[in-house]
């Protein structure tokens, strides 16, 4: 009996446990989608906005994309600045702090070298010099109503009632946010220019190298673009309009490493290289692969008869997405109301920045251009060298706030060629003041120091550019907004009503002194490597309009022939993967009269085709599989038989061919390069050559995914960009070139006495069994599972919470992941890092195919959605639609607007 009771006692008390965890959880739900929910904008009805001169109409479609109708500009701008604020507040406060170098205000100490890198490179500032020097008054007046409209939000929503994120920031740091100011939206350029900012990496990357490899080794890494194979934008160089200027021939020649540099400098180097990589995932990945597509077609060649224009820009995945779509209407278009345009904005900024009026249609890639320059510096603790005189440092001081910590204050210091960015590490400090400066001039003694040249640095009027291209009516028109684009330099690609297409390179392009070409670091304390007082022309940059060919693709190809035009743009272009395969795509479809469709514009964007691979796999089904037990890596070898080369989610041949090309970069190169070259990623730990079966077990079974660094612990990894595809390319002829050598012994010896030199077939081969055995650890034994997506994934993640947040809040954020198709270097370029693995790491953050004939049938879709509240039906909800390759109708005409709007929302003043 008393045990009887006992138990009954027991059973009371979980029953009690239970019933006080389920209304624990029960109040938890609430609270979660009270809180949620309490984020969500009013979206219809009617709500007085201060400010107004007369009502302003916002209509929603079905995925929840407002078209706003306004009578004045101002109006509009105030109209939009509210708009956004109600969908993408956080996202905005996150991207201001970011350019201001105040993110450890919102997030805490974890922030606090990335501010003072910011802080370095004094974004802020030069965005309030920009705003203060504006010559459009009417620019002015549109960036203040923009930001009376954000901050009229902002007056009545605080807290988790102004974002969910705001929620978890109140009880971690106590943060609430100020008001917005019209250079918070000035700034915005600032980052965008960084994300886009051209070869920095490569001038850092090529300066490491130079500690374990020759000048002519590092020129094989880095070919020469291919002209002759594919083609640049403009590929007459008669187009470049050299009657407006009578420039001379460039004598510049190949550049080169300055005397005295030596393995301290290097170091110093590689510091800078990981504080960049250390920068806000936000701002993204930099470098090759980066880029975007924009081609325009005739309407000689359309089924339309009119041109058809597609862009789909390549940058980090963000959740929400950097994009925001969104339509500013004037109701009645004139000389005082003169806007009419949709398309995709920037939160935070007002106008449209890629889309189309009533009259044009552009598109933007970036161009490339190499526009920042490393100097080094001979200094001491209060001067830099310069021409053999000693000139104090332009200093200021910094203090940056610390959520939940003291504050901490930083020096800067600028010399003539720009911030000294190697000041923000104590180790690389160290280094440099370490490093030995032999026969310096003037009694230099105490190092190098490393400072940063950058024309995004300098005042610009891209803010005028973007109200300009808003309202361009024509080429001229578009061309005059063009000269106002500095910064990000990009390729502008343009269609009419009218029937014209275009083109016109952009941007605020350095001229440098003869002899210098970007390449490498140079010597800041020497005139002869300074930059001119004056950028190229604009009216000497590349364009041209209505071309013989009937079509103009840009994918941040060579603009010209640089052999064949007076100015250096850049030494460092893509090499033309994508464009050449849209040009072909182009070409099959128009041959024989053919004509070109709005569907296969939008196949076009969805091809996933693997150059590569066309190139690689007859090399790869022709190695005999030797020692292969029970046909293992037989049986994956068969996978490429047949294979069509796309890179379908479902393709198991493209999980093989990319795990395949991995390990031939890895064998080939990656163990020859400096290890400090590249951040270590995830990886399978293999065999040595020429042992069997991976770690203990032939089946993969042992085997296991760990930080690793491949083979090599101290080795980097190749990216695997069409670079790459380039430098293989030019050895696959070669059985014996010593790159497929996979000893560095007998690599770096060159003697073959000394250590065995394997051939190119031997590491192919060995490239098989490594891939056979990484992806049976990661899809198992059973090659009939495989799947590319199950390799290929993308998580979209929320801006910084969504990486350093908490669990829970990591959940309540991010989503995914979703198994794509596509590649690098492919058109659809859902990018993937080689030395990181599989996942991707940039893709088209979106799509829009624009019908010059009638704009009620051009086609759009974003990464995620037009919310940036989670739970929000469109937080997420054009991702799977961009996953498979679909596109959402986008009306622009009043009447298609009316019809297809689901909410209707009235501001009055």
């Amino acid at each position: 009996m008393p045990e009887r009771k006992k138990s009954r006692r027991v059973r009371l008390i979980v029953v009690a446990l239970v019933l006080l965890l389920v209304g624990g959880l029960g109040y938890g739900s609430y609270w979660t989608v009270s809180t949620v929910r309490d984020s969500f904008p009013q979206t219809s009805g009617s709500l007085k906005l201060k400010g107004l001169t007369a009502p302003v109409d916002v209509k929603r479609d079905a995925n929840g994309i407002p078209q706003i109708y306004a009578d004045t500009p101002e109006d509009l701008f105030r109209a939009q600045g509210f708009v956004q604020a109600q969908d993408r507040f956080y996202e905005m406060d996150v991207r201001r702090h970011l350019t201001a170098g105040r993110l450890s205000e919102m997030f805490g100490k974890g922030q606090v070298e990335t501010d003072a890198f910011l802080r370095t490179l004094n974004w802020r500032g030069t965005a309030q010099y920009e705003y203060d020097h504006l010559l459009d008054p009417s620019t002015k007046r549109y960036l203040q109503a923009y930001t009376e409209g954000v901050n009229a939000y902002l007056k009545d929503h605080s807290g988790a009632a102004l974002s969910l994120e705001y929620a978890d920031l109140s009880l971690s740091h106590s943060y609430k946010p100020g008001l917005w100011t019209p250079v918070d939206s000035v700034a915005w350029l600032k980052a965008m220019a960084w994300d886009l900012r051209g070869n920095m990496q490569d001038e850092i990357d090529r300066t490491l190298m130079t500690s374990r490899l020759s000048q002519a080794q590092i020129k094989q890494l880095y070919p020469e673009y291919p002209y002759s194979r594919n083609s640049p934008i403009v590929d007459d160089p008669g187009t470049v309009n050299t009657a407006t200027g009578n420039y001379e021939p460039s004598t510049a020649t190949s550049g080169s490493v300055p005397q005295g540099l030596n393995s301290t400098v290097t170091g110093q180097l590689a510091g800078i290289s990981q504080i960049i990589d250390q920068m806000p995932a936000l701002l993204g990945p930099n470098g090759s692969g980066i880029g975007s597509n924009a081609w325009v077609v005739s309407g000689t060649y359309t089924t339309t008869g009119k041109p058809l224009l597609a862009n789909d820009p390549h940058l980090a995945p963000e959740l929400p997405s950097v994009w925001y779509q969104m339509g500013l209407h004037c109701r009645t278009v004139s000389a005082s109301c003169p806007y009419d345009v949709a398309g995709y904005t920037f939160s935070g900024m007002p106008g449209v920045v890629i889309g189309h009026n009533q009259d044009i249609a552009w598109g933007m890639t970036n161009m490339g251009a190499d526009v920042t320059d490393l100097y080094l510096e001979k200094v001491t603790a209060n001067t830099y060298l310069y021409d053999g005189k000693q000139h104090p440092f332009i200093t200021r001081q910094e203090t940056i706030k610390v959520a939940g910590g003291k504050p901490r204050t930083i020096t800067v210091r600028e010399t003539n060629n720009g911030p000294v960015i190697s000041d923000r590490s104590d180790e690389i400090r160290q280094v440099g003041q370490a490093a030995p400066v032999t026969n310096s001039p003037g009694g230099v003694s105490s190092g190098y120091a490393v400072s940063l040249k950058w024309t995004a640095l300098t005042s610009s009027k891209t803010m005028d550019a973007v109200f300009e291209l808003d309202r361009a009516r024509d080429f001229k028109e578009f061309r005059n907004a063009a000269a106002d684009f500095a910064v990000p330099s990009q390729n502008l690609v343009y269609a009419d009503t009218k029937g014209n297409i275009g083109y016109q390179a952009s941007g605020m392009i350095p001229i440098r002194a003869k002899g210098v070409d970007g390449t490498y670091p140079v010597p800041g304390w020497d005139s002869r490597y300074a930059w001119k007082d004056t950028a190229v022309p604009f009216k000497s940059l590349p364009w041209e309009l209505n071309p013989t060919r009937g079509y103009i693709v840009t994918a941040n190809q060579a603009v010209i022939d640089q052999s064949k035009y007076p100015y250096l743009l850049t030494s460092d272009w893509d090499y033309g993967t994508r464009s050449q395969r849209i040009e072909s795509l182009i070409q099959s479809k128009i041959q024989d009269n053919g004509k070109i469709s709005m569907d296969d514009m939008q196949s076009m964007q969805n091809d996933d085709s693997s150059e590569i691979a066309k190139l690689l796999v007859p090399y790869l089904l022709k190695i005999n599989i030797t020692n292969d037990k029970g046909d293992y890596v037989r049986q994956a070898q068969q996978l490429l038989e047949g294979w069509d080369k796309n890179q379908d989610s479902d393709s198991a041949a493209a999980a093989y061919f990319n795990a395949v090309w991995r390990n031939v970069l890895k064998l080939a190169f990656g163990n020859k390069l400096p290890k400090e070259l590249r951040p270590k990623g995830q990886c399978l730990r293999v065999p040595p050559a020429g042992q069997t079966g991976p770690v203990d077990n032939l089946d993969g079974s042992g085997g296991t995914v760990q930080e690793c660094g491949e083979r090599d612990p101290d080795m980097a990894q190749p990216d695997g960009s069409d670079r790459w595809f380039e430098v293989v390319r030019n050895i696959l002829p070669d059985q014996n070139n010593p790159w497929w050598t996979m000893s560095t012994t007998a690599f770096f010896s060159g003697d073959p006495n000394k250590a065995h030199h394997s051939s190119r077939d031997q590491l192919l081969e060995q490239a098989m069994k490594d891939a056979r055995y990484e992806l049976t650890a990661k899809l198992g034994k059973d090659i009939n599972t495989w799947s590319w997506g199950r390799l290929h994934k993308l998580t979209l993640k929320n801006q910084t919470l969504g990486t350093d947040g908490s669990s829970i809040v990591k959940w309540l954020l991010n989503r995914g992941p979703w198994q794509l198709s596509g590649g690098e270097a492919a058109v659809d370029a859902a990018g993937w890092d080689a030395a990181g693995g599989y996942d991707v790491i940039w893709v088209p953050s979106m799509r829009m195919i624009v019908n010059l004939q009638d704009f009620d049938k051009s086609r759009w879709i974003n990464l995620t959605g037009a919310s940036g509240h989670a739970y929000n039906a469109h937080y997420t909800d054009q991702t799977s639609k961009w996953a498979n390759g679909e596109l959402l109708p986008w009306y622009f005409s009043d009447a298609q607007v009316d019809k297809a709007a689901k909410q209707k929302m009235a501001l009055t003043p």
